[in-house]
């Protein structure tokens, strides 16, 4: 029995080990594989470790993230300022109030088109969309079957991991606030130029005010 521990706390040991030094998400397929394990269980293994890093009354200053596929550590939110001070991180990652905007009607109603995030706006929504992408928050994921087979944007695995979500599912109730997809009239997508202008207050107000305080990877 006490074997039996040892060998399930040197795996779990192996598995922190692998996650601190890549720093970024891990594949269960991966980790699985290192350790001689079928993927199944080292994706329940990973999930019961999860339980005991994210608890609340837990005073690590990390998190252990589970996805779909993949698992990563994060620190936790709380201990930001910390971190900030020690590596020198320049704060200033915030997304505007476009983007966010952005951001949201994209997260409740993908996968969609840019033209249609354009007709719910108001407003030509290339530059938002085109930060958007290189932050890595949504990226393009089908083409939609109409003609001219305008492109399909969604959000990524990033997304959730910025935003302390595990899937979907977490995102926040909402009231429907926007018509549905067929009541809106559909527009050819337009050229992808920065529209490089600084939309009004109205313009900018988000439709969903979710916040986040975003951590570039890169330090600045």
């Amino acid at each position: 029995m006490n074997e039996q521990i040892n060998q399930l706390k040197n795996i779990e040991g192996a598995i922190e080990a692998i996650l601190y030094a890549a720093g970024y998400p891990v594949k269960y397929e991966k980790i699985a594989e290192v350790l001689g394990l079928d993927v199944r269980n080292t994706k329940k293994l990973i999930e019961h470790m999860s339980e005991e890093f994210n608890k609340e009354n837990s005073k690590r200053g990390i998190s252990l993230l589970t996805f779909e596929d993949t698992c990563q550590f994060c620190t936790k939110e709380q201990y930001a300022p910390y971190i900030r001070e020690a590596l020198g991180i320049r704060r200033g990652g915030n997304l505007s109030a476009s983007s966010m905007e952005v951001l949201a009607i994209v997260a409740y109603n993908q996968p969609i088109t840019r033209s249609f995030i354009d007709q719910v706006r108001g407003v030509d929504s290339s530059y938002a969309m085109n930060s958007l992408i290189d932050k890595g928050l949504i990226e393009a994921c089908g083409r939609l079957d109409a003609p001219g087979r305008p492109m399909l944007y969604a959000t990524t695995e990033k997304f959730l991991r910025v935003f302390g979500l595990l899937s979907l599912s977490d995102l926040p109730a909402t009231e429907t606030i926007l018509p549905p997809k067929e009541k809106l009239p559909m527009i050819d997508d337009v050229s992808e130029d920065e529209d490089g202008g600084v939309t009004s207050a109205e313009e900018q107000e988000p439709i969903e005010q979710l916040t986040a305080d975003i951590i570039h990877d890169d330090k600045e």
